[in-house]
């Protein structure tokens, strides 16, 4: 009987396990993004960038402005933060005002209120800039988000320094450096759709895209 008890106990009490295991996996399943690293990836991040992970914490408190989602799906960008979309800036005219288009694109579509368009260098509005537009707007937090691919040198020093030079003329306002757009699986989709539109341009079933027209680049050569 003693025996035949703790078989059944013993059963039970691995069954909880499992399912608590099984919960926590489909809860990690949930939370992670389609844009998780891959393993490769993840190891060479671990080896080389493993000391500037703080990039992507907050520099100090969130000012209690971020919201926990019901779901426990993560959090959301609040009321009170402001959001910079930073690339490296042109001096070809035209490329930086793509960028103005992408922010209004961003904006309309994740409905955030506060959203400014900034250029690392070579072009205004500098960092610092949209920093004190976002300020000016109500932030008490801002995330700096870089519309990069990798992390490069542009993500480990020169963003950094110059978000820290602009957060020192607004003492309290808290900021983040969010990672580069990295290896989302979404941007197979984009490279994919572009190849595809520019085939069929050189084929004459499309017109010449926003970013090429007027340029007659893309073609075979």
């Amino acid at each position: 009987m003693v025996l035949e008890s703790f078989s059944i106990s013993s059963v039970s009490s691995l069954s909880l396990v499992k399912s608590n295991c099984c919960s926590a996996r489909e809860t990690t399943a949930r939370r992670n993004p389609r844009w998780a690293l891959t393993p490769k990836f993840s190891n060479l991040q671990n080896e080389k960038y493993s000391s500037r992970r703080s990039l992507c914490l907050n520099s100090s408190g969130n000012g209690g402005i971020m919201r926990t989602n019901p779901q426990g799906n993560g959090f959301f960008v609040g009321d009170k933060d402001g959001v910079i979309i930073v690339d490296h800036g042109s001096r070809r005219k035209e490329s930086n005002l793509m960028l103005n288009e992408f922010v209004d694109m961003f904006r309309d579509k994740t409905g955030y209120l506060i959203v400014e368009p900034a250029h690392m260098e070579l072009a205004e509005p500098s960092i610092r800039d949209a920093f004190g537009l976002c300020v000016q707007q109500g932030a008490n937090r801002v995330i700096v988000s870089p519309f990069f691919l990798f992390p490069g040198r542009h993500w480990h020093r020169d963003i950094p320094s110059l978000t820290a030079e602009a957060a020192k003329e607004h003492p309290g306002v808290s900021y983040i450096i969010t990672a580069p757009l990295g290896l989302h699986e979404l941007l197979v989709d984009v490279v994919n759709d572009r190849i595809n539109y520019c085939l069929s341009h050189i084929e004459g079933d499309a017109n010449e895209c926003a970013v090429c027209v007027g340029t007659s680049k893309c073609k075979l050569y």
